[in-house]
């Protein structure tokens, strides 16, 4: 395919939009980490730039030139960014990978995209790791946590004491290897180029002008995934802000008190709880405390309708909505969602209360913004329109009914360029034309804002014949407040069924609620009456949830109750937080043998 030349606006490398944003923003802060006197420190972009010049000049002393592959194994941290550049500036390849990952994905992504260099976190990367003497491509290891001469800090000294000029790339050059996780197979590196990164920096910057350099992120989302590294780290730099490094699930709430973050980078459950967790709150206080809630989202909802804010609203959003935007650090202007659509109703929420999430759509293998949600142009339930220079094309081929659904192809400068080495796979999704396959089914609207409504991969038909696309389903049931995880299944049989993950602590409130004497392990005690029934209770909670947004035949009908949630750690969710379907079957297998409880199938 050749390369259209009206794509690429500078800067068309990753090299150049690191400089210019070093150079014009050198005294402002860029990263901050809580240090070990418990407080966030925060490392300006003159200081980083140094950092990036000092490692560029160390890699190339250990031969790392053009076309050569830089691997890194590290959670997000200043040195992630530091590598990336540094990598970049040489005309190098960067690999990123996750810290929480198998040693197995790590072996096998080192072997396939033949790393040169591996720069590891700590020590205990390197133990799980093992013995390398199987990949003959490494030649070495340097820890980025480490003492000695194979530490970061030794290479940084080297390179300082002999300097070398960036190289600028192309932007038809690969910059990054991203490992999709994905549900099934083995990951599959995506060959990311620089033009596809600066591209979608620049379309998101021209959607979003008003971010400057007073603009401050805390970074949740991991820098390995292509959402996190173009939204967050290369757009924010563009523009010259700042980003607090969070600490992990646990520290999200102190640390979004400390950085005050004005924007955010992220997905739908994080907002998802938030709600949960101030309905819940309000609810169980009840009196006077969930009138004045309930009353102020009424006065939202006026204004909201008829777009004129009274005393009255003004009144309760200060005593009310003023308290959940606290949580947020009291700074947050607004959100961009990405990997799953907002629930309308908790979207609707947060657009009430002043900080609206917009809502996005992409892929790794489309670096990876298709379409977008912003300020001048939103429409709660859709993913936006697509940003400049992209187009979407809906194949009506594989859909034989009048939905005007298809599977969703992409045209524009952010589409990969192949799949590393799996060429069969990379002409599997291009079109002859230029086009990705996303495998997505949607439909565009009359003013082109995208409706995704299933991924054909996971779609399956019960045995009367009718399709269902279960992601969707599960996002509704997961926002019940007493389900942590579900998912649905049902192909071949007579109706969709659900394995639930509920969450104790608040299944047992419930219960209690209710009347129901309550112990540790009740709920999975078949033999149970208090089991039976609060399984029962559960699943037409779940049932009348879902019912009228949902056709019938969608709605479960069946419902397994596991202990054990899904996560990344057990292999049932990718690094992404996407189901792996089989895995999830095969582990919880012997629970679909078992006899359902009677009161527990809902018919």
């Amino acid at each position: 395919m050749a390369i259209r030349t009206d794509w690429y606006d500078p800067p068309t490398n990753l090299v150049d939009l690191w400089e210019n944003s070093a150079a014009a923003f050198a005294d402002r802060p860029l990263f901050g980490t809580r240090g070990l006197d418990g407080f966030f420190a925060w490392t300006t972009y003159g200081e980083v730039d140094r950092r990036v010049n000092d490692l560029r000049a160390g890699l190339a002393s250990l031969g790392i030139g053009p076309g050569d592959v830089v691997g890194l194994i590290a959670n997000n941290r200043p040195e992630w960014a530091i590598a990336a550049f540094a990598t970049y500036g040489l005309g190098a390849r960067f690999v990123p990978m996750y810290e929480a990952e198998l040693p197995t994905v790590w072996r096998y992504i080192l072997k396939d995209a033949g790393v040169k260099v591996l720069l590891a976190a700590g020590s205990r990367v390197l133990e799980m790791l093992g013995d390398l003497s199987d990949l003959p491509a490494l030649g070495h290891v340097i820890v980025v946590d480490g003492e000695g001469v194979s530490s970061l800090a030794a290479l940084e000294r080297a390179g300082h004491d002999a300097p070398v000029p960036s190289f600028h790339p192309l932007p038809t050059d690969v910059a990054t290897l991203i490992y999709t996780s994905g549900t099934t197979g083995e990951p599959k590196g995506v060959l990311l180029s620089h033009g596809n990164f600066t591209s979608n920096c620049q379309a998101g910057r021209h959607l979003y002008p008003f971010l400057n350099t007073e603009d401050r992120s805390l970074s949740i989302l991991p820098w390995a995934h292509v959402y996190g590294q173009t939204g967050e780290l290369y757009h924010f730099i563009t523009f010259g802000g700042s980003m607090g490094i969070a600490g992990g699930p646990a520290s999200v709430a102190n640390d979004m008190g400390e950085v005050r973050p004005t924007y955010l980078i992220t997905v739908p459950r994080v907002f998802n709880r938030i709600y949960d967790v101030v309905w819940s709150t309000v609810r169980e206080a009840g009196g006077l405390k969930l009138k004045l809630f309930q009353a102020a989202v009424d006065a939202a909802r006026v204004k909201r309708e008829t777009g004129h804010a009274g005393f009255k609203f003004w009144l309760l959003d200060h005593l009310v909505f003023q308290k959940v935007r606290d949580r947020f650090g009291g700074r947050l202007k607004g959100a961009l969602s990405g990997s799953a659509r907002m629930n309308v109703e908790i979207a609707q929420f947060f657009f009430d209360i002043g900080i609206p999430v917009y809502d996005c759509y992409g892929l790794t293998e489309t670096s990876p913004a298709i379409t977008m949600n912003c300020p001048t142009a939103h429409r709660l339930g859709t993913v936006g329109q697509c940003v400049e220079k992209v187009k979407v094309v809906i194949d009506r081929s594989r859909v034989d009914d009048d939905s005007g659904e298809g599977e969703i192809i992409v045209y524009g400068p952010n589409v990969m360029l192949g799949y590393h080495n799996k060429p069969k796979a990379t002409a599997e999704v291009m079109t002859e034309d230029g086009g990705l396959r996303t495998g997505d089914r949607g439909r565009l609207d009359e003013d082109g804002f995208l409706l995704i409504t299933g991924r054909f991969k996971e779609q399956y038909k019960l045995e009367n014949g009718k399709y269902v696309f279960p992601a969707a389903i599960e996002e509704e049931i997961k926002l019940i407040p007493y389900v942590l995880n579900s998912m649905v299944f049902g192909e071949g049989r007579a109706f969709n069924e659900c394995l639930v993950v509920p969450d104790l602590a608040r299944l047992r409130h419930y219960a209690k609620e209710l009347g129901l004497s309550v112990d540790p392990e009740w709920l999975f005690k078949s033999e149970s009456d208090v089991g039976r029934a609060v399984r029962t209770l559960v699943g037409r909670d779940i049932e009348n949830h879902l019912r009228g947004r949902f056709a019938s035949y969608e709605i479960p009908r069946r419902y397994h109750f596991v202990e054990e949630d899904f996560t990344v750690a057990n292999g049932l969710l990718t690094q992404t937080l996407k189901l792996k379907r089989k895995a999830v079957m095969e582990r919880f297998s012997s629970e679909f043998d078992k006899a359902p409880d009677e009161e527990a199938s809902i018919t």
